[in-house]
């Protein structure tokens, strides 16, 4: 890491050390937000590498502690850690500067890609550049996963239950299962153990009511006929998507056919499935697809309504329940059941990264790709956002010599 860089993670403000300005918020996320490829295990490894291990804002467990917070609500859980991060940095002000300069950038990228598609009838060819970019994205999440998952697995019971909730995410239990498990079992734990010290018996410990977590998801309407479009109901459809949607950008896929496509007939099989493809294949949020979705079917005016409606309500969703992260931490059943939570969701990053690494790492030049990108990054503290722009120059070229 260079000198330049040292002294950026030093001092972030003048004033008050290890608290970012809301113009140093704004230009960290207008970046990610253009750089951060490989979906949310990619963009929460490359947020830990810049507000945690080059500037400083965070520890790493305050930052596990977000993390672990994102998973329990619905919404996109990397668009919510820079929402986060924001909020605990500078506020409200933080919280919206944080949120909207992550989400900018990928949302004006989208917005081209479908200008494109409307007018051409077709997607630009983007598999070179996703064919060297992966191949870094793996470095850069493995990186943010060995610093994290040692500050998380603190104990060997809580390594335990990582390694459990790893085994169960590979076996494809549903997530929320593995999350709410995973709390619910260190927080169990650690009640039963605090009333042993008391003096309590096993059974008394047993019969107190344990810490228990109340989830809530909406379904989507049972009727079958059709709905005429609006910009209006366009809105809302995507409002009450972020407000229930919990999982990864395949259960996002089954949200959007059943009412756009099987219900309500706005789009075609063919359509949604080049909005998911450029989710996927462009940087930051992966629900964008929403802003493909919404241009495709009204212009700018639908791809801006769809991108606030389905991003809304995960500043909301921070801002309620943002302050209570201390407050949960400063408890010892409930810190404790966050604890759970946080190995878990390492154990989810450790799933989705291993499914990515089964198609990015396929010939010589990709594993030589990852590898050279985990030695810079752990060696020599190269900024993630360099290496990924260099993967796809690197992707580019191959493509142009026929490799």
């Amino acid at each position: 890491m260079d000198d330049s860089e040292e002294q950026e993670g030093r001092a972030s403000t003048k004033d008050e050390p290890g608290r970012a300005s809301l113009g140093e918020l704004a230009i960290l996320f207008l970046r990610l937000g253009t750089t951060a490829f490989g979906g949310p295990a990619a963009h929460i490894a490359m947020m830990e590498d810049a507000v945690v291990r080059r500037r400083l804002w965070l520890s790493r467990e305050k930052f596990l502690d977000l993390l672990g917070a994102t998973n329990l609500i619905p919404g996109p859980n990397s668009t919510e850690l820079a929402i986060h991060i924001g909020h605990r940095q500078r506020g409200w002000p933080g919280l919206i500067v944080a949120g909207s300069c992550f989400i900018l950038p990928a949302a004006l990228i989208v917005t081209a890609f479908a200008w494109a598609y409307v007018r051409y009838g077709s997607l630009p060819q983007t598999a070179h550049i996703l064919y060297g970019v992966k191949p870094i994205i793996i470095a850069v999440v493995l990186q943010a996963l060995w610093s994290l998952g040692r500050s998380a697995a603190k104990t060997k019971f809580l390594a335990g239950v990582g390694l459990v909730a790893l085994l169960l995410s590979f076996l494809r239990v549903n997530e929320l299962m593995v999350l709410f498990g995973a709390g619910l079992l260190v927080a169990v734990s650690h009640w039963i153990i605090s009333r042993k010290r008391e003096g309590k018996s096993l059974l008394q410990s047993l019969i107190i009511p344990a810490p228990s977590v109340a989830l809530f998801q909406a379904t989507a309407p049972a009727g079958s006929a059709a709905v005429g479009f609006g910009l209006w109901p366009l809105f809302l459809f995507f409002l009450k998507v972020g407000s229930v949607l919990f999982g990864s950008g395949y259960v996002l896929l089954a949200f959007l056919r059943g009412d756009l496509v099987e219900r309500w007939h706005w789009l075609t099989n063919e359509q949604l499935l080049d909005a998911i493809a450029v989710g996927q294949v462009t940087p930051g949020p992966v629900f964008t697809t929403a802003t493909f979705i919404g241009y495709v079917l009204a212009g700018p005016k639908g791809a801006a309504l769809a991108t606030l409606g389905i991003f809304l309500p995960a500043f909301i969703f921070v801002a309620v329940s943002g302050p209570l992260v201390p407050r949960i931490r400063r408890s010892p059943t409930a810190g404790a059941f966050l604890d759970g939570v946080n190995v878990a969701s390492l154990a989810l990053m450790i799933v989705v990264t291993f499914e990515l690494g089964r198609s990015a790492l396929v010939d010589a030049l990709t594993i030589v790709l990852a590898l050279v990108s985990a030695l810079l990054l752990i060696r020599y503290r190269v900024n993630s956002a360099w290496l990924v722009l260099g993967g796809a120059f690197i992707g580019f070229l191959a493509s142009q010599a026929g490799f």
